[in-house]
């Protein structure tokens, strides 16, 4: 039974060693350049960039990896399993330490089309309310820059 198990947590803790590896695609195609003025710049903190649960992924992995060298048989298989839930738990407070906030602004942009555009990004001191702008990408990659 804990063979099932601790073939299971590999099986789990492989996936998410894989998903958290993963982006998102990006579509091949000409980059979009948006032109305005600055209305609103509004201080924010924004979260690290590393993506969450990869502490506990890589902990899990080394908890398990750790916990086979213990033991034979039926005591090799608890302590693997208790390897990679420890390994979790401590790769998920070690980067809840190292995680710290970033200085960002919310920027609305008004576009020479009417259109209120809003941007989230790292902060950028050269920008300042009523500065003409681009606003250069879409979506999460969107950032504005000085025109």
């Amino acid at each position: 039974m804990f063979q099932k198990i601790s073939a299971y947590v590999s099986a789990l803790a492989l996936a998410l060693t894989l998903t958290a590896c993963a982006t998102p695609g990006t579509q091949s195609g000409e980059l979009e350049i948006r032109s305005g003025y600055i209305e609103q710049i509004t201080p924010v903190e924004l979260r690290s960039g590393t993506p969450s649960g990869v502490g506990a992924v890589v902990g899990g992995l080394a908890g398990l990896g750790i916990g086979s060298l213990i033991g034979a048989g039926t005591g090799r298989d608890v302590a693997m399993v208790l390897g990679a839930v420890g390994g979790a738990v401590a790769g998920h407070e070690v980067q809840k330490r190292r995680d710290q906030p970033v200085a960002g602004q919310q920027i609305i942009v008004r576009t020479n089309k009417g259109v209120l555009v809003s941007v989230t990004q790292e902060a950028n001191p050269n920008l300042r309310q009523g500065q003409n702008v681009f606003i250069e990408g879409n979506g999460e990659d969107a950032r504005v820059v000085a025109r």
